[in-house]
């Protein structure tokens, strides 16, 4: 019987890129996606493995426990993926709630649902890979980086709600000896990420002539990971991590936001035939959002030394690579723009989004 691997929150950005990858490094293995999709879910971000025999997609909650309890007794994978969470840090300020109960509730739903169904003593195959973030540990100043055993320091709803998590799932493999692996990621760039987020979202404006919003002065600073390559990560750490370990996974790609948008706009005026400055005219800032953290960046030394990763592509080509794919696909941009994020926001708000980053 080929082994299943079950990937929660697969039709999101990151969750449809491990998707692609494990499906394509386990020739051997079945893929079972688990999603509710809710705004940053979205089904086209799957149609390539449709016809794929060895992929099947179960609509659902991770805080649905007889849903859970059934897809385990059906498919019995031996492998998990946690991607599912609620990600976005405005939605966390005006709806904590609906962070804890997904990004911790479901947590544990699942956790609960690996110890029940694996054997003990086959737990040398099993791995619960949880996906994290950098958030959870707070902020940096100018200077330094974040290890994995830098205190936890969370500053918003969504940050805490994950550092939540994140201590559950250590929680399960000290109480319990479930074989569970954290990783904490800096920010994904990349095809198919939703425009709530700060690249999409520029590129999105770019295309259609629309300002740029940029928080407060735009000098706070992320570290870029091109989500391929994280991707690629993760699926070598549930392959070869050591249970009980965190690694951080980043892209050493340190920039401003406002750099960002600067790097966005010469390759719009370039891919699109403008004169060069052209696009630079269309940023516009805006009210910085209560509790923005002014600079994350990871120490990538430990899954380096331990697994050999580390990113390769220049941050340069994946903006220009993101860039040519929103503007080469279109249609998915409007579908996803026309979503339940534009519905929640709209509910909320009493206006359709600006989707600021």
């Amino acid at each position: 019987m080929a082994e299943t691997i079950l990937i929660t929150g697969g039709a999101g950005f990151i969750g449809s890129h491990v998707v692609d990858v494990v499906l394509a490094k386990e020739p051997a293995c079945r893929v079972v996606v688990l999603d509710s999709l809710s705004y940053s879910g979205f089904l086209g971000n799957l149609v390539q493995h449709t016809d794929n025999p060895r992929f099947t997609f179960v609509q659902g909650d991770i805080q649905d426990g007889p849903l859970v309890e059934d897809l385990f007794q059906q498919h019995q994978p031996t492998r998990v993926y946690h991607l599912a969470a609620e990600s976005h840090v405005d939605k966390s300020i005006v709806a904590p709630l609906a962070f804890v109960n997904t990004n911790v509730v479901g947590t544990a739903t699942l956790l609960n649902a690996c110890l029940k169904h694996w054997d003990k003593s086959a737990y040398t195959h099993n791995r619960f890979l949880h996906v994290s973030t950098d958030e959870v540990y707070g902020a940096l100043g100018p200077e330094g980086q974040f290890t994995e055993t830098t205190a936890y320091d969370p500053r918003s709803p969504y940050s805490a709600s994950k550092a939540g998590s994140d201590h559950l799932v250590r929680a399960y493999y000290h109480t319990y000896g479930l074989p569970t692996i954290v990783t904490n990621c800096s920010n994904n760039y990349g095809p198919r990420q939703h425009p709530e987020k700060l690249i999409p979202l520029v590129i999105s404006n770019l295309l259609e002539g629309k300002p740029l919003p940029v928080y407060g002065k735009g000098t706070n600073v992320r570290d870029w990971l091109w989500v391929t390559e994280h991707a690629q990560a993760l699926h070598l750490v549930a392959a070869q991590g050591t249970p009980g370990e965190t690694y951080l996974i980043g892209g050493n790609n340190e920039r401003s936001n406002l750099e960002v948008v600067h790097m966005l706009c010469a390759i719009a005026d370039d891919v699109l035939g403008k004169d060069p400055g052209t696009s630079q005219k269309l940023i516009h800032y805006v009210t910085d959002r209560p509790g923005h953290d002014f600079r994350y960046a990871l120490d990538t030394q430990k899954i380096a030394a331990h697994l050999g990763w580390q990113p390769t592509l220049a941050f340069a080509d994946g903006l220009r690579q993101t860039f040519n794919w929103y503007l080469h696909n279109p249609e998915w941009l409007a579908a996803v723009k026309s979503g339940e994020y534009a519905s929640w926001y709209e509910l909320q708000y009493g206006a359709r989004p600006a989707f600021q980053p």
